[in-house]
């Protein structure tokens, strides 16, 4: 979807340019409020977004605020009522509740029209742009990396055990204790001393097996690489 608004259209910020990064194309909608009756008029599309066929209900700011997610609903109330005072362009991303109690992520972006003789803010208008779909997926990536860090430095934790365990000749729980002891003492956390560890004898750099002495200066006092 092209992003870059039309003449006449309000602008989209980062964060909904970054909602709108890669994936399929979203549904899009229209929107206008009239700020004198609180009523909306809303594009075929946004009744979809909120879990109605078109022309089902009237739209009103109330029956919009009550359909935002409860964690959202304040921050999205006061967005509206400051473009109200102000007309000027805006944008959120806020996740709603449709009328099938469906959580869906949705961006919205718009703008003021004030009254040519008065100079008040008469109306908003803009679009909604339902991000669910960009949303789930970045989360997903998230997770996944997530994941994937967590079992590398699980790994990292066992190897780093298995060293401890040769070089002291100690149990699987005791060589745990000591890199818990070496977190408790230097406050650092034992999934890093155990990469750091790891690296200690694993470098590119490294070409024979650490010592026990250089083992008893790591554990008094860690260095980390600077990807930790």
């Amino acid at each position: 979807m092209n992003t870059k608004p039309g003449p006449g259209q309000p602008p989209m910020d980062n964060d909904i340019e970054k909602a709108l990064a890669g994936g399929a194309r979203q549904p899009v909608g229209r929107y206008r409020l009239d700020l004198a009756t609180g009523e909306w008029a809303w594009s075929d599309e946004v009744y979809v977004m909120h879990g109605f066929e078109p022309g089902d209900i009237v739209p009103t700011t109330p029956l919009m605020l009550a359909h935002k997610h409860p964690d959202d609903r304040a921050r999205v109330d006061g967005v509206l009522r400051r473009a109200a005072e102000t007309g000027q362009p805006f944008s959120s991303v806020h996740r709603i509740v449709d009328a099938a109690g469906r959580t869906r992520t949705l961006a919205v972006t718009g703008q003021g029209r004030r009254d040519p003789t008065t100079g008040r803010v008469t109306e908003l208008f803009g679009y909604f742009i339902d991000v669910t779909e960009s949303h789930r997926e970045a989360a997903a990536r998230e997770a996944t990396a997530s994941i994937q860090a967590s079992a590398e430095r699980r790994a990292d934790i066992e190897q780093a055990k298995g060293v401890l365990m040769v070089i002291y000749g100690l149990a699987e729980e005791a060589a745990f204790d000591l890199l818990r002891e070496a977190s408790n003492q230097t406050n650092v956390a034992v999934r890093d001393i155990a990469y750091s560890l790891v690296n200690l004898f694993s470098g590119p750099d490294v070409t024979e097996f650490p010592t026990t002495e250089a083992i008893d200066k790591f554990l008094a006092d860690p260095v980390l690489p600077n990807d930790i």
